[in-house]
């Protein structure tokens, strides 16, 4: 499913116009990634966890060339479903 595509459902679930549910969908995504840049924990009951963590220093291989190199240490996002999702998944 493509962003333009849960634009045009939420729309219509809504009863918002695509230009209210595109804004509103960019403005709760947005307000997710500044929390993530602060470094806060955010949970959304019954769908699950996002949360950023540190990620060491390591060496890496390129596949193709065989190249060995270090990748540096950084901050990555993460995703952790919660039961509901895990459920609803299965």
């Amino acid at each position: 499913m493509t962003k333009k595509q849960v634009v045009s459902l939420v729309a219509t679930k809504a009863h918002l116009t695509k230009k209210a549910s595109r804004e509103a969908i960019d403005t709760f995504l947005g307000e997710i990634a500044n929390a993530l840049k602060k470094g806060d924990k955010v949970v959304l009951s019954g769908f699950g966890t996002f949360r950023v963590t540190k990620v060491k220093e390591k060496p890496v291989i390129i596949p193709g060339t065989n190249e060995k190199k270090m990748v540096k240490s950084h901050r990555a996002p993460r995703f952790s479903p919660g039961k509901p999702l895990k459920k609803a998944v299965r």
